[in-house]
């Protein structure tokens, strides 16, 4: 992108001549491997012992601004742009540090963006925002993103125009809160139902469950029985449940029938299989208010897999579906 010709709004004086000036900008400094930072803030006048710790800085010059009428400081620019970007559940300070904003999580949820919005938005000359993936989970607080005018000065039609963007997608960033759901579980396998191995996949999945202030309301252990499995999934379906999780029998082998018992439940959507490793062998189906998910064995022995990835989005109402099984194969 070329740039326009702008007439500066400012005026440069060396650094000797600019005690009992005031800084027009954050001034920062790098100190290799260990810090960096606004050592002067905006509107700091500068002093005669300033001007040894400024020149160490590199800074061998200074700006004195004089803007015109159609011209915006950064610090006054970022909040346009950070207002324009928050949606609902992202919050921002009131102190620009070295012209940026940082945007952050009002409450714990799920962050949502806008991609091809953000993009378009950087697609604007002289403004830019950074933000971590969509669906990520987040606390109160978090970082999400940041904002900010690149110059020091950015002209008010650059300005309105990236604000415009912002605003005709709104929202661009999100945070979506998580549903205190009930959940049910089913823990299939002649192994663990005999008694010749101890179950370990209830503690795993009530720990993340938790986690998102989830319940767990009932856990039952059956063997690999297509029927039975059928019969329990419906069993809790006329109760008062949102999410059916069941574990294991998900893979190709003959006695793997958790698949077969979930689909004869009479589910109204179900999708087999993610782009995602591990997790490929991953079901989920939906049946009016109830979702359900079939985690295969992988689970018991990755600390992040599929279920990670769906279960935020189905503590916020989401139902994923195909495709966005398939759009997890990037990242």
């Amino acid at each position: 992108m070329c740039g326009k010709a702008v007439s500066m709004p400012y005026k440069t004086i060396p650094i000797e001549q600019a005690v009992g000036t005031t800084l027009a900008h954050d001034m920062t400094e790098v100190i290799p491997g260990k810090s960096k930072g606004p050592v002067f803030r905006k509107g700091h006048k500068v002093k005669k012992r300033d001007l040894c710790r400024l020149m160490k800085m590199g800074k061998n010059n200074l700006y004195v601004l004089n803007l015109k009428k159609n011209q915006i400081h950064e610090d006054e620019a970022v909040f346009e742009l950070a207002h324009a970007l928050a949606g609902p559940g992202v919050t921002f300070s009131s102190s620009p540090k070295e012209g940026k904003l940082e945007l952050r999580a009002d409450y714990p949820g799920l962050f949502k963006v806008n991609v091809d919005a953000l993009i378009d938005f950087n697609m604007v000359e002289d403004v830019m925002c950074a933000s971590i993936h969509n669906n990520t989970p987040v606390k109160k607080s978090q970082s999400l993103a940041a904002t900010r005018a690149i110059p020091l000065v950015i002209d008010r039609n650059e300005l309105d125009m990236a604000v415009k963007k912002a605003k005709e997608n709104y929202p661009i960033f999100s945070v979506k809160m998580f549903n205190p759901l009930k959940v049910r579980l089913i823990i299939t396998g002649n192994e663990v139902y005999n008694g010749l191995i101890q179950d370990k996949f209830q503690a795993i999945v009530e720990k993340k469950l938790n986690a998102f202030g989830a319940t767990l309301e009932e856990t039952v252990i059956l063997p690999d029985d297509k029927e039975m499995i059928t019969l329990q999934i419906q069993s809790y379906l006329n109760k008062d449940t949102d999410l059916i999780i069941t574990t294991g029998g998900m893979s190709v082998d003959p006695d793997d029938v958790t698949k077969a018992g979930i689909e004869g439940a009479g589910f109204d959507e179900v999708y087999y299989s993610a782009a995602v490793l591990p997790g490929a062998m991953f079901l989920l189906g939906y049946n009016q208010n109830t979702s359900v998910m079939g985690l295969p064995a992988c689970g018991l022995y990755h600390k992040i897999t599929i279920f990670d990835l769906i279960l935020p989005r189905l503590m916020t109402g989401e139902k994923p579906g195909q495709r966005s099984l398939a759009k997890l194969c990037h990242g």
